[in-house]
């Protein structure tokens, strides 16, 4: 299977999980994934968490990347702040943390770069 792939520029703001909720979720059923009740659940919460992990860094705007393969989708945040300060890079373990605590996530990570704070996850997903 090829591997599809959407983004979402977001202002950082606080409304911006419930947006990108809706985008991805939305996409993953355009994209033939009709996942149980439990697993769009799952999917919204790593959404939250990804997204207020994002907006919590300084700068206007995040991004929102959605990509999928053989019944997972990658969803990732980059925060495109290039100042970031050292208790924003450390923030990322307790996402991590709370991310993992969802059982449809097989991995997930962070990483800062010149561009900002990368913040992903991995679901696994039924087709419908």
């Amino acid at each position: 299977m090829n591997r599809r792939g959407a983004n979402w520029v977001l202002e950082s703001a606080p409304w911006a999980a419930g947006k990108a909720r809706v985008a991805v979720v939305g996409q993953l059923r355009k994209w033939g994934y009709h996942p149980a009740a439990g697993t769009v659940t799952a999917v919204e919460a790593v959404v939250t968490l990804l997204v207020d992990a994002a907006t919590t860094d300084p700068g206007t705007r995040i991004t929102v990347h959605l990509s999928d393969q053989d019944g997972q989708a990658c969803i990732l945040t980059l925060s495109h702040s290039a100042t970031l300060t050292s208790g924003h890079e450390d923030g990322g373990d307790d996402v991590l943390h709370r991310i993992t605590a969802h059982p449809a996530v097989t991995g997930c990570g962070t990483d800062t770069g010149p561009d900002g704070r990368r913040t992903w996850a991995v679901v696994g997903l039924r087709p419908g």
